[in-house]
């Protein structure tokens, strides 16, 4: 399925040399918004846009043998337009979305093969779900499997299984963001690069409030930066802003740079890759953190809360210490040993979170006492430690 032209700008710019990459290891999301053009009351696939990204992607392949993963929206919107007029009945109700998704997937990865093969690159179509990756093992499985992809050359694109997972048409992995957050975490990237439908994040919705003005950099996901993406959403994506916001705070805690910018822009993902400034930067951590850490941090497997004094958490934060039973106030939900658990300060906001060494019932049982307690009240003993600082990521 070719594309529907190219300007001569654009052709000339693969005879130029491409600058040195910034990032070796990126993950590309592009949303429903980038992947789609209307047409008339419905949206089609905009095969420009979708032929400029495989372009760009295979360039950096070829060129730079950089390693890129797309995650893809669009499999609604596909199955669609592939069913034409006499199926405008379907609504935006689950079965309905589960069944353009059944249709649409098939369509959406037939159009990038072709594309994507015009420049002699394969690609694998990878579908998820949070089963996929709450689960330890299976979570390694997948990043094994994505990793070797990228080893034989080839382009993961990654989408989430609407067809069987209910969880995912709804909102809990936000149109993509969340999950393109996850697969960055997962395979330790370099950049996550958020396509989007504006420039990047902005004072205030910039379609509404003329005086709005683009962030080029943010240092920190903060209340300020919460307030800045509001609550605006595209009314064909599920994600929106705030989705992103929550992808970058992911990302960054973990050691990861994020740009979000407008997905239409000329040469976009040569541009972020290479350096040059466009659309927002969110800047990473200091230090990416090690792969099980990582994993924990994705919160796509938590079973409770751990409430904790303000000694405990200025043990934690400060002192870089375990949470020890003393400081427990307060246990919400039910979990087991081994399971992972947020550690919230009292009347305040989460800190952490962490592999408890107990199960909620048993942190019931020692909370408020002394580590030394612990084998006299349960009659046995995992450590001294309520969640160990081995196993506890700062937030």
């Amino acid at each position: 399925m070719p594309t529907r032209g190219r300007t001569a700008a654009q052709t000339a710019l693969d005879t130029q040399n491409l600058p040195e990459v910034k990032y070796r290891r990126i993950i590309v999301k592009a949303g429903t918004s980038v992947l789609t053009v209307a047409e008339g009351k419905r949206r089609g696939l905009d095969l420009d846009t979708m032929g400029e990204l495989a372009r760009q992607i295979s360039r950096l392949r070829r060129e730079q043998n950089a390693e890129v993963l797309l995650v893809t929206s669009g499999a609604i919107a596909a199955g669609r337009e592939g069913l034409g007029e006499d199926w405008d009945y379907l609504g935006r109700d689950i079965p309905s979305r589960q069944v353009l998704a059944a249709v649409g997937q098939s369509r959406l990865m037939h159009t990038y093969q072709e594309l994507f093969a015009a420049h002699q690159v394969k690609v694998a179509q990878t579908l998820l779900t949070i089963k996929d990756l709450s689960d330890r093992q299976s979570y390694l499985n997948v990043r094994n499997t994505l990793l070797g992809l990228l080893e034989l050359g080839v382009v993961p694109i990654l989408n989430e299984n609407d067809v069987v997972a209910v969880d995912e048409i709804g909102e809990v992995f936000g149109d993509n963001d969340r999950l393109s957050a996850l697969v960055a975490n997962l395979v330790d990237a370099d950049l996550l690069l958020i396509l989007t439908d504006i420039d990047g994040l902005y004072t205030a919705d910039p379609r509404v409030d003329p005086s709005a003005r683009l962030i080029p950099v943010v240092q920190q996901v903060d209340a300020s930066i919460e307030a800045a993406a509001g609550e605006h959403r595209n009314a064909w994506a599920r994600g929106g802003m705030p989705t992103k916001i929550d992808a970058a705070r992911l990302v960054t805690t973990a050691g990861i740079p994020m740009i979000m910018c407008h997905g239409k822009a000329k040469d976009v993902v040569l541009r972020a890759v290479t350096g040059q400034a466009i659309g927002t930067l969110f800047e990473p951590a200091a230090e990416k953190l090690e792969a099980r850490k990582r994993w924990m941090l994705g919160g796509i497997s938590y079973r409770g809360e751990i409430v904790v004094d303000a000694g405990a958490a200025a043990a934690l934060a400060r002192r870089k210490g375990s949470l020890l039973p003393a400081g427990v106030k307060l246990v919400r939900g039910e979990f087991q040993r081994g399971d992972i658990v947020f550690i919230v300060e009292e009347g305040r906001d989460r800190i952490a979170c962490g592999i408890a060494n107990y199960s909620s019932k048993d942190i019931q049982r020692v909370q408020g006492q002394r580590s030394d307690q612990i084998p006299a009240i349960l009659g046995y003993h995992y450590g001294q430690e309520v969640v160990h600082r081995n196993n506890l990521v700062l937030l």
